[in-house]
């Protein structure tokens, strides 16, 4: 079947939500495990965002190859292989737990466990990004493609909301099976609830195979009808697309600044002592539902999605401006730091929802390997995060700065990020190359 073809989106757009969702939660349980590994294994803050990064570094492997792998097995099949890579990674994530938990001396673990187990959690999720992968370039591709291009952002936003509720659902969720807040919980605490998770993936997998999903192709992708897209048609090369390579950075900023958002809440809430840090990844969840609810109901009509992604940059801008000087400005007010994550994470709503089918138009016979070269960009998610982990630490060791303030401080990082998003919304996705 040929984009545009397909006439009852219902029930693919319930399927692929459903898989938003699992995307969504499999990443938002990281914003669980990095203040239980600075707690329980008594690790830094750099190396506890090693668990983000370890997970979206799977994307810059795998992310291209990803693309054969559809190709070879279909969409489908693809989506039910993701479900099982997951579930191996979950059940992994119960093998350190257990090596801590049979080395402890009274309370305490030695260093050399403690540096075991960390590799051992990361080593967990990086096979957890690798189902993450596998699944993001199934899943964006099959939703950019489903119907007219230029109401992409309109069905990503549905998706959107699907993925980002995730996140804060998985800590809670989490939460909910061990019975403990955050501050209390134990490395033992997780063995039971990774069992239970893994068992949930496994047969959602199983449903996935049963999914009424058709195959589809882009326009110009399906052999014999390369002219029904123009452009693409007498190109030879992936790299023959500015626009497309220009979204790939852009991509790569934007999801480190969206990561940033939503993986950090329950370690900001902690570092500034508030009650409940476990709760607060509602925030920045609720942000970019707030920013979908937007895209849904005004593009295209209304707002095209190249303006949206200007709007949306410029509120980053300003936004991470803003939280810096109340930051500086009114240091005794820390605790009102935490909505920073709602203001960075509303504008970073309708930016994914923009810049992939800006940065897939025209792609034609090379749809399949533009998408999995934009799923590679995921990686952003593992530096930018990173980045400001080591930031943090650096300002709170050398610029004499209280831990709440180094975390505030840190979050400056965003603002260069915001700044190419803006260049790609003015200029970035408008630049062509003829054949």
């Amino acid at each position: 079947m040929t984009q545009g073809q397909h006439k009852n989106f219902v029930v693919p757009l319930a399927c692929i939500g459903f898989m938003f969702f699992a995307v969504g939660f499999a990443l938002g349980l990281n914003g669980y495990l990095i203040p239980l590994l600075q707690g329980s294994l008594n690790v830094s803050g750099a190396a506890s965002y090693l668990i983000v990064f370890v997970t979206f570094s799977a994307f810059l492997i795998f992310g291209y190859p990803a693309g054969s792998i559809i190709k070879k097995i279909g969409y489908k099949k693809t989506m039910a292989l993701a479900f099982l890579i997951f579930t191996i990674a979950f059940l992994l994530f119960v093998w350190p737990a257990k090596i801590a938990v049979a080395n402890m001396d009274g309370s305490a673990v030695s260093a050399g466990v403690r540096t075991k187990c960390l590799i051992l959690f990361l080593a967990a999720s990086f096979i957890s990004g690798l189902g993450n992968t596998i699944l993001q370039a199934a899943i964006n591709p099959y939703i950019t493609i489903l119907g007219p291009l230029e109401t992409g952002a309109k069905r990503i936003s549905i998706m959107g909301i699907c993925n980002k509720l995730a996140y804060p659902i998985a800590t809670i969720f989490l939460a909910w099976l061990i019975g403990k807040g955050i501050k209390d919980v134990q490395i033992e605490d997780i063995i039971k609830p990774f069992y239970i998770i893994a068992a949930i993936f496994f047969i959602l997998g199983v449903l996935v195979l049963f999914a009424p999903l058709e195959e589809i192709k882009a326009k110009g992708e399906e052999e014999g009808h390369e002219e029904d897209c123009p452009y693409a048609a007498n190109k030879t090369s992936i790299w023959q697309f500015p626009h497309l390579v220009y979204g790939c950075l852009t991509l790569f900023l934007y999801v480190g600044v969206e990561t940033l958002a939503l993986q950090t809440p329950v370690d900001l809430a902690k570092t500034l002592e508030l009650p409940n840090p476990e709760l607060y990844p509602w925030l920045p969840s609720i942000g970019m539902t707030i920013g979908y609810i937007i895209g849904i109901l005004f593009i295209p009509k209304v707002l095209s999605q190249a303006k949206a992604l200007k709007i949306c940059a410029w509120l980053g801008v300003l936004g991470t401006i803003c939280a810096f000087l109340i930051a500086v400005l009114m240091p005794q007010q820390a605790k009102y730091s935490v909505w920073v994550l709602f203001t960075m994470a509303l504008a970073c709503s309708l930016m994914w929802p923009a810049i992939w089918p800006l940065a897939m138009a025209d792609l034609g016979k090379f749809t399949k390997k533009g998408a999995a070269l934009l799923v590679v960009t995921i990686f952003g998610g593992a530096v930018i995060p990173f980045l400001f982990g080591l930031l943090k630490d650096y300002l709170q060791k050398n610029a004499d700065l209280s831990a709440p303030q180094a975390i505030q401080y840190a979050y400056l990082i965003a603002l260069p990020c915001f700044l190419v998003i803006l260049w790609y919304a003015y200029k970035g996705y408008k630049i062509r190359r003829a054949s």
